[in-house]
């Protein structure tokens, strides 16, 4: 019929394109689960779904590993709608209305801080092994550092919490080579000059305890540069030998044994939500 041929070559030209948008599926909502976002940046419906981070997504894209309605997508700036559109990610769809999942691990030192590791290092995935869903590091701890990490498909609240305008606070116990006293200490508060020439940002602060060869020293910063815990006590001379977290945000370690997880209790995950304005 005339309608059905006008259907026919309405698809036909939709596929036909390199880098579409063009909505020619509809997404299927589970009941209960959480309404998938409405149209916006591919790389921000990735990070949104637990696929990767969003800098990750932009990889993704560049390198053609994802297809949006069948058609490959390298162009960066591209939307989608997850109401319509169908989003494949290395040969697999992506759901936009699974289970949002939360979890606290303590991690040891000598584990690295995401899925994968080139290297061929312990990884933080080894560690979750009765969770089969995907779930990714808020940030990360160094390998030679321990401690709270948390980890989540939420893609949209590890953004915020990671973005400096949110001004998140993550709480460190450092040990230090040396006796380091109060006045030396102080530097820290108002930022020192780092080896790269760069100022760290301001930090509170206070001592443990200290020996006549180690300092033990609470610092809590609302940034997370790299290593930056450890690059501000070489500014003032004294090496960090022992670094843990023990906070983020409200969220606080307790008493987790290193290399054992929870899942967050609803409370924590409200309270994180309301700190970086999504309740």
């Amino acid at each position: 019929s005339p309608k059905t041929r006008r259907t026919t070559t309405q698809t036909a030209r939709t596929a036909g394109r390199s880098d579409t948008n063009a909505p020619t599926s509809r997404a299927i909502q589970s009941p209960g689960s959480p309404a998938p976002p409405r149209a916006q940046r591919l790389h921000k419906l990735l990070s949104q779904a637990g696929v990767s981070s969003r800098r990750k997504a932009e990889t993704l894209i560049e390198a053609g590993k994802v297809q949006v309605n069948g058609q490959t997508v390298t162009r960066l700036g591209t939307t989608a709608d997850p109401r319509r559109d169908t989003i494949v990610v290395d040969g697999r769809p992506v759901s936009f209305d699974s289970a949002r999942l939360y979890f606290l691990l303590n991690k040891p030192t000598g584990v690295v801080s995401s899925l994968a590791d080139p290297e061929g290092r312990p990884t933080v995935r080894e560690l979750l092994g009765e969770v089969r869903e995907r779930v990714f590091p808020v940030g990360r701890l160094d390998y030679h550092s321990a401690g709270l990490l948390l980890l989540t498909n939420d893609g949209e609240l590890t953004a915020r919490l990671l973005h400096p305008r949110y001004q998140i606070p993550r709480t460190y116990h450092a040990k230090l080579t040396g006796a380091c006293g109060p006045r030396v200490l102080a530097k820290l508060k108002h930022g020192v000059r780092l080896a790269d020439g760069s100022l760290s940002g301001p930090a509170d602060l206070r001592t443990i305890r200290r020996s006549e060869r180690k300092t033990w020293i609470e610092i809590t910063l609302r940034q997370g540069r790299h290593h930056e815990v450890r690059q501000m006590c070489n500014a003032i001379g004294y090496p960090v030998e022992k670094l843990i977290r023990v906070r983020f945000g409200p969220i606080l370690l307790t008493d987790l044994t290193p290399g054992a997880y929870r899942p967050l209790a609803p409370f924590e995950i409200q309270t994180l939500k309301r700190d970086v304005g999504l309740s």
